[in-house]
């Protein structure tokens, strides 16, 4: 698999970390889905918010290297080429996705800054971005609930549109970010 884009597809680093985002992404939301199903209180339940605020945070930290590949690296052309319409909203969806990886992970630290309680990752507390403020906390909170609850849409959507360009428009889109098959 070749390190850079191609002129038919993203190269292997930006594929990789396009996948592992997912992935990050799909175990955040797990995560902090499947906490409920645990007493309150308990160890799996508290050890699940745990993980759910250090992917978090993994995600925060790997998507300025998503954005340094993307800047950096070449995007190569979708074949056919769309009509400028459907780029414009690819990048106002692309936008909108990375707003989203930097804006929820950034208002979870705050969730948990002024609700006083430690920042976790891996082995490291992270210092508090605000100083202890319960109603803020809350505020901050359901901010970081109702956006997560959008990022469902904005993956749904994305991956959606990648379907209906790979399956009905049949475009070379999906195509260009798929790993290669072996031979």
């Amino acid at each position: 698999m070749a390190m850079k884009a191609t002129t038919q597809r993203y190269g292997a680093l930006s594929i990789g970390m396009h996948w592992l985002m997912l992935a990050l992404l799909v175990a955040v939301y797990a995560c902090i889905e499947l906490r409920g199903i645990f007493p309150k209180g308990s160890d799996l339940r508290e050890a699940m918010k745990a993980w759910h605020f250090m992917l978090g945070l993994s995600v925060f930290a790997l998507v300025f290297v998503r954005i340094a590949l993307r800047v950096a690296g070449h995007t190569p052309p979708i074949v056919p080429t769309p009509p400028r319409w459907q780029q414009r909203l690819a990048g106002l969806g692309h936008l909108a996705i990375y707003a989203f990886l930097i804006v929820m992970p950034l208002l979870g630290w705050l969730v948990l800054s002024a609700a006083d309680k430690p920042v976790p990752f891996f082995g490291m507390r992270l210092p508090a971005l605000l100083g202890p403020d319960k109603a803020l906390a809350h505020q901050l909170e359901e901010i970081h609930e109702t956006i997560g609850t959008i990022g469902y849409y904005l993956i749904g959507l994305h991956a959606a549109a990648a379907l209906f360009h790979h399956y009905v428009i049949r475009d070379t889109t999906l195509l260009r970010m798929l790993p290669r098959r072996s031979r």
